[in-house]
């Protein structure tokens, strides 16, 4: 089992390495930095990151570039995977670990952001939440720089200022 990434005198997941290395290439591509693996048998097969600015689409969340990019594997396959994420996914990124039936998901971090991970849990999937400051740290300085965007890509309305 990998170990955490979110101590410094441990050593990090290598694939939650990659998930962040993938985080950092959609912020440079001017996007969101959000990252994500999937793994088959100790292997990744898939990688992805948030491209939904880059590609003017709707969905292009990191799990589904990362799913996309995977190509299209069999339901065995499918579960013996399992998903890497920068952060908790959201409920369009569950559905579809969900309806895969990929059996563990491990999430960087899901201080900024927390999706279904009840209803995950409770559908049979092994969560796991690494905390990892490097994905806490990607996440906060992207929101504060960018509320608007980052409103958009959850499906939040903008809130006016007040005053």
């Amino acid at each position: 089992m990998p170990l955490s990434g979110n101590r410094g005198d441990e050593m990090s997941d290598p694939f939650l390495d990659q998930a962040i290395q993938e985080a950092r290439l959609g912020l440079e591509e001017g996007g969101i930095p959000i990252g994500s693996v999937l793994t088959l048998d100790g292997e990744i097969v898939g990688r992805g990151h948030n491209r939904r600015i880059q590609r003017g689409s709707p969905i292009l969340h990191a799990e589904m570039d990362c799913l996309e990019n995977a190509g299209r594997l069999r339901a065995a396959e499918y579960k013996r995977a399992v998903l890497y994420s920068t952060l908790s996914p959201c409920d369009m990124c569950s559905g579809t670990a969900l309806l895969y039936k990929i059996p563990r998901i491990v999430v960087g971090e899901n201080r900024t952001f927390q999706g279904p991970e009840a209803y995950l849990r409770a559908r049979g999937i092994q969560l796991e939440i690494v905390d990892d400051p490097r994905c806490v740290q990607l996440m906060t300085d992207f929101i504060a720089a960018h509320p608007g965007l980052w409103n958009e890509d959850i499906g939040e309305h903008e809130h006016p200022s007040s005053g």
